[in-house]
């Protein structure tokens, strides 16, 4: 291997087919920064590595993708990077005395005003806030375990009434319920990083705070194609204007720990099946987040409810479940990731699990959906063991994973950067290859692809998609049954598909 671009297949071990379609967000942090660590995470099933920008200096994010780097180069299989941008943190100021405690029914102020609060107020350093505050509205402090009720406010206090009391204590977060706060999803710090991230090789920056399409096109444009940006679903408001977000954002995250405190509970769940589907529905990758595993932080074992947390997001058909914490600064991260693939695999083995998506996949009107959709109806037909497709964007690999197929879809790509952001998306194995130059290469290439990485053996059928011509973005407009007879790989020179 020559450079980073350069992957060959030792044996195959080292090819790392994930039998497993739903992939695996692991984020790093203390407990999983070493290069040893990252290696082990990846083995144990790690599709995609999340560097969370709320913590640490520029220095050790490049180090941290110079290390994923390092074990993608060693296994020759693509790993995708998350950048998870902070946004905004809404946070009270100081208390002078130390904590203190908030009685049901009693007054309490938030204010503009630096000084040190007391029992009676204490600094909100957001005046865009108290612009979007009125009567009636409410505040919660502290991840909803205080709410307070405005009962008059202006520019620059609003004075509330007490709803649910209890310890308070200094820069405990604030969270505006129902409102669409006059906030920009991202900050200087924002800005700042991505300008920086976007330097070092990475594939998806996830943005916080959506509240509005527009927040999704400003950060695009800053991107500016160099990444995919993912719209982090963590207020009510993002959930109102869902479409017009997934319009514009390349993928989506079920954020469940902001959306669990600004949405009573019970509607959480409900919201996550809403948010998958829709997400499917317009062809977007949809990763599910927060405290899947939380037990597993101090715990070798996760509970019973947790492990039927895992599931039920494999089973509504997330693309991507995540790890945080547990991954992040937990005592068993490996296990962790064990746990999860293990969940996933039996979900997607349950014959009630792929009959759920023969009544769900909806179709859109274009020719390439056909192609994709009938790709997948002829490789039952005829009992294909692998599905081919050709992609220079990715689009005709989305569209191959939207269809949910019940045999693995192999994705050949000339491009690098493609490769690992499809490291996300369900059910794909991507392979960065040379591009293809007539049909009778695609054909050829594509049955000798299947044999290399083991999805496909001598005597099985093969179904492929791809565009004509090629190297054109999103045009699939091919689909070819192949016979793989075995003998493509005799006097092989591997240097022709590097």
């Amino acid at each position: 291997m020559s450079t980073s671009d350069e992957f060959s297949i030792a044996n195959s071990d080292a090819a790392l087919c994930r039998r497993r379609k739903t992939r695996i967000l692991a984020t790093l942090g203390p407990g999983s920064s070493s290069h040893d660590m990252i290696r082990k995470l990846f083995i144990a099933g790690v599709d995609v590595f999340r560097l969370n920008m709320s913590h640490g200096e520029h220095s050790d994010k490049a180090e941290l993708v110079d290390r994923i780097r390092a074990v993608e180069r060693e296994f020759g299989r693509p790993i995708a990077i998350l950048v998870d941008l902070q946004g905004p943190k809404l946070r009270i100021g100081k208390f002078a005395d130390g904590p203190i405690t908030l009685t049901e029914g009693a007054e309490f102020r938030l204010d503009l005003d630096p000084a040190a609060g007391n029992s009676d107020r204490v600094q909100l350093p957001h005046k865009e806030i108290f612009a979007a505050l009125e009567p009636g509205t409410d505040l919660l402090l502290d991840d909803g375990k205080i709410r307070l009720t405005v009962t008059a406010c202006d520019g620059a206090s609003a004075r509330c009434k007490v709803r649910v009391g209890g310890p308070l204590s200094d820069r405990k977060g604030v969270n505006v319920p129902g409102v669409v706060l006059p906030l920009a999803a991202m900050t200087e710090k924002d800005r700042r990083d991505l300008s920086f991230m976007a330097s070092q090789d990475i594939d998806w920056f996830a943005l916080s705070f959506v509240q509005r399409p527009d927040d999704i096109a400003e950060a695009k444009k800053l991107v500016a194609g160099r990444a995919a940006v993912m719209a982090k679903i963590e207020k009510p408001a993002a959930v109102k204007a869902l479409d017009g977000i997934l319009e514009l954002a390349d993928g989506v995250m079920v954020a469940r720990g902001d959306l669990g405190v600004e949405e009573p509970l019970e509607k959480v769940p409900g919201i996550q099946k809403h948010i998958i589907r829709t997400a499917r529905r317009m062809g977007k990758p949809v990763v599910v987040a927060t405290q899947m595993l939380e037990s597993m932080i101090n715990a070798p074992v996760p509970t019973r409810a947790e492990v039927s947390d895992v599931a039920t997001a494999v089973g509504d058909g997330a693309d991507a479940i995540m790890l945080s914490a547990e991954s992040a600064v937990g005592d068993y991260p490996v296990e962790a990731v064990r746990v999860m693939d293990r969940v996933a695999h039996q979900v997607e083995t349950d014959p009630s699990y792929l009959a759920t998506y023969e009544r769900r996949t909806a179709l859109n009107t274009t020719a390439e959906d056909a192609i994709s959709s009938s790709a997948k109806a002829v490789a039952e037909t005829v009992g294909a063991v692998t599905i081919v497709t050709y992609t220079t964007s990715g689009t005709t690999a989305i569209r191959a994973s939207r269809q949910r197929p019940n045999i693995p879809v192999l994705t050949l790509t000339p491009n690098m950067s493609v490769a690992r952001k499809l490291a996300l998306v369900w059910g794909l194995h991507t392979v960065k290859t040379k591009d293809v130059e007539s049909f009778e290469h695609m054909i050829a290439k594509a049955k000798r692809m299947a044999l290399r990485h083991e999805l496909a053996s001598g005597g099985d059928r093969i179904v492929i998609t791809a565009g004509v011509p090629f190297g054109t973005p999103g045009a699939t407009n091919v689909l070819h049954i192949a016979w793989v007879t075995g003998d493509e790989l005799d006097d092989y020179d591997e240097s022709v598909d590097a």
